[in-house]
């Protein structure tokens, strides 16, 4: 479990693909300073499992899954990436709850300056708009953010200076993918009002093929 709010700016040391698969090198400083074998770092918004590290870069495994429903097939050699550590219980939560488990992938579609912040325009598709609620949380790359508007194929944020500075999102290109994740509640909300129980009959199951069956007649 994450928080978004990304604790540094990784560069990619190595891509070594397989068929469907891939172990990426990273390398970081802050997210290593307490880091043991299996500890979970979302990398541009995925939680991603350490398989090895030393003091300057850790490595990851990543599952065909996981590079068909993300942005991370496209990573290269030299690319920045969001990273954070996970949760720790009694830590302040300062962004939203995010798995790290992504719904989808989006793509930038304009960028818009306005004072000190600059705006954002993500296309989606539909599975993961229906999700999206104004003024509700959104993680994008792995940055939790305020959704500021949304309509039928996009949606907007707002990043301040900080935020500018402290992750990638501004670096992006028109057209660049990114890591999507909604705010999980209102895929709970979904899943139990959809959700219908089996009907169980009335009828009593006792009847006179049940007492032959058994033995009764």
């Amino acid at each position: 479990m994450f928080t978004g709010i990304v604790e540094e700016i990784g560069s990619i040391e190595s891509v070594s693909r397989g068929t469907e698969s891939a172990k990426i090198k990273i390398k970081a400083n802050k997210v290593l300073e307490d880091v043991k074998l299996g500890d979970s770092i979302s990398t541009n918004g995925v939680c991603l499992t350490v398989t090895e590290f030393n003091k300057n870069s850790f490595v990851v495994d990543v599952m065909a899954e996981t590079m068909r429903k993300s942005s991370l097939d496209s990573l290269k050699k030299g690319n920045k990436v969001n990273l954070e550590r996970a949760l720790r219980v009694g830590d302040r939560l300062g962004g939203h709850l995010v798995s790290g488990h992504i719904d989808g992938v989006g793509s930038v579609k304009d960028f818009k300056k306005e004072d000190n912040a600059i705006w954002i325009t993500i296309e989606a598709p539909s599975n993961i708009l229906k999700y999206i609620v104004l003024k509700g949380s959104i993680s994008i790359d792995g940055v939790s953010l305020t959704v500021a508007y949304v309509d039928d194929g996009s949606f907007k944020v707002s990043i301040i200076p900080h935020t500018q500075d402290e992750t990638i999102l501004v670096k992006k290109n028109i057209g660049d993918k990114v890591n999507l994740e909604c705010d999980m509640i209102g895929k709970y909300v979904e899943r139990f009002l959809s959700f219908k129980e089996q009907k169980v009959s009335e009828k009593s199951k006792i009847d006179m093929n049940f007492l032959e069956k058994n033995g009764f007649l």
